[in-house]
């Protein structure tokens, strides 16, 4: 069956041999997160990324992405000084019983948003908002044996590549 979901899949081919990309990742459902990471690392791997120019750091929950986020961004973490092309923050959030899933999908996209809006360095959003475990498992390539799902990870690095190199451009005044 096919999908109208996603990315299209376009031909365009992008560069990432000269990026440097950081992954901010929540602790929180490890199993869904590690593989999402992976699925990142491998795209940006096969991208052209160097494993050198890949850095990881981790928080505890969703909801601290954002000012991680913004730190590796700016320089004030033990990454002190680095420049990142761009960021791919990942997380999980499944949504319980109580309002706390709404609340923190809400502040969490807001302030991804914000840290790239005020930065200018793309910030892209990894971070799952499921309705409930199965969901979460099928969108990080783990679901069940029949269908597996997609792992979201892949498209993520992906888009950092991508929206590193239109922000290169853009700097540049070049425009495409």
């Amino acid at each position: 069956m096919s999908t109208i979901k996603g990315p299209s899949t376009s031909a365009t081919q992008y560069d990432g041999s000269a990026l440097r990309i950081a992954i901010v990742h929540a602790r929180w459902n490890k199993v869904v997160v590690d593989a999402l990471i992976a699925g990142a690392v491998d795209k940006l791997k096969t991208c052209g990324v160097k494993e050198e120019n890949i850095v990881i750091q981790s928080v505890p929950g969703s909801y601290e992405l954002p000012l991680a986020c913004l730190q590796v961004i700016t320089g004030s973490n033990t990454h002190a000084n680095a420049q990142f092309d761009a960021v791919i923050a990942i997380g999980v959030l499944i949504k319980g019983a109580t309002m706390h899933f709404e609340y923190i999908c809400d502040s969490v996209s807001h302030g991804l948003m914000k840290v790239q809006l005020d930065t200018k360095v793309p910030v892209i959003f990894g971070v799952l908002t499921a309705l409930n475990d199965d969901q979460a498992l099928e969108r990080a390539g783990l679901g069940k044996r029949d269908n597996k799902g997609h792992n979201h990870g892949e498209d993520w690095g992906l888009a950092a590549v991508e929206m590193a190199r239109h922000s290169e451009d853009w700097l540049q005044g070049r425009f495409k």
